[in-house]
């Protein structure tokens, strides 16, 4: 038996210059980290007792005897890819799924982590990311960046640059109290609406050619925002800041980004007292972030009240097994 952990995700900077038909023209550049809140994906071979040969658990149970029988693409897809036969396998998370924090791809890297575990190999965390984008963005043909992978394989708090030779991951220098400052300073609320990142993207298009200017702005702003993490003569609270110009210029970028819902608690947020935030992920819905100073803190809580405000922390794993059990498989022959 196996069990994964993998992170889920919160993009600051640059998010819409992560999509390939962008970066691989004008080039790319995200900043965003990992935190305390996680999917767990447990992968054991399914003994031979039953009338089906594979079950999956997810929101919905399904119990197969073909592979190809599999209503969830991303499952159904990674086990061909990897040639995975007679398999139990169990999902579950911290948090709900299209909401806006890489929950998709936190799984497909968990489950690919897992499949390689269960055959007794060992994938590095560039591996799984490149095999996770593949999976995701070719067999299954969903529309989104690559972010959202890379940042659930290696964990922490990063800049991720794309460019036409792929993407390169380098942690933010930032020391241990400005990191800490930062994490303090940072809340985040449910608001309660879900929806796919894939339809977003869709429906924004966010490679038109009327919003390249916008996405350009975008992958400026990971240049600032990197300095004022970096840079102790900086003032911290300049990075708040900025993430209200960023929310405004993605909000520019397609019109189903936000609706009046959001955009009243984000207002309701900057008026308790916040200096900036955004909707996280590809817009519609998910968690909405603040930047706040330390005072104003509990009036922003207050002021959300009627959402649910979710504490985290950073974490800088990224995805991992926790458990793992070899098992003796011999292969049935395929007819």
């Amino acid at each position: 038996m196996i069990i994964t952990k993998t992170p889920f995700r919160m993009s600051f900077f640059g998010g819409g210059t992560d999509m390939e038909n962008y970066f691989k023209e004008n080039g790319g550049a995200v900043i965003s980290t990992t935190f305390d809140k996680y999917c767990y994906v447990t992968v054991r071979h399914l003994p031979r007792f039953f009338d089906y040969s594979t079950e999956v658990a997810y929101a919905n149970t399904e119990r197969v005897t073909d592979i190809n029988d599999i209503q969830h693409p991303l499952i159904r897809n990674a086990m061909k890819m990897l040639d995975m036969h007679e398999i139990r396998l169990t999902y579950e998370a911290d948090l709900p799924a299209r909401s806006g924090l890489g929950t998709s791809s936190s799984f497909a890297v968990g489950m690919l982590n897992a499949f390689y575990a269960l055959k007794g190999k060992y994938a590095d965390k560039k591996k799984l990311a490149d095999e996770a984008i593949y999976l995701e963005r070719v067999l299954c043909n969903e529309a989104g960046g690559w972010q959202d992978q890379i940042a659930s394989a290696y964990g922490g708090l990063n800049r991720i640059d794309f460019n036409a030779d792929g993407y390169e991951v380098n942690p933010i220098i930032i020391s241990p109290d400005r990191k800490n400052r930062l994490d303090d300073n940072l809340v985040m609320f449910f608001t309660g609406f879900t929806r796919f990142s894939s339809d977003i993207q869709k429906a924004n298009n966010v490679s038109a050619e009327n919003k390249k200017a916008h996405l350009k702005q975008m992958y400026e702003l990971v240049n600032q925002a990197e300095r004022i993490l970096e840079d102790q003569s900086v003032d911290l609270d300049d990075f708040g800041r900025l993430l209200d110009v960023t929310w405004k210029l993605k909000k520019s970028t397609g019109a189903k980004i936000s609706t009046d819902d959001i955009d009243a608690y984000y207002d309701k947020g900057i008026k308790a007292g916040a200096l900036g935030g955004k909707l996280l992920g590809a817009g519609g819905g998910g968690f909405l972030l603040f930047y706040v100073q330390p005072e104003y803190k509990e009036n922003v809580i207050n002021a959300m009240s009627d959402l649910l405000y979710i504490p985290f922390r950073f974490e800088t794993g990224g995805t991992r097994i926790i458990h793992y059990t070899p098992e003796t498989y011999i292969p049935r022959e395929r007819k």
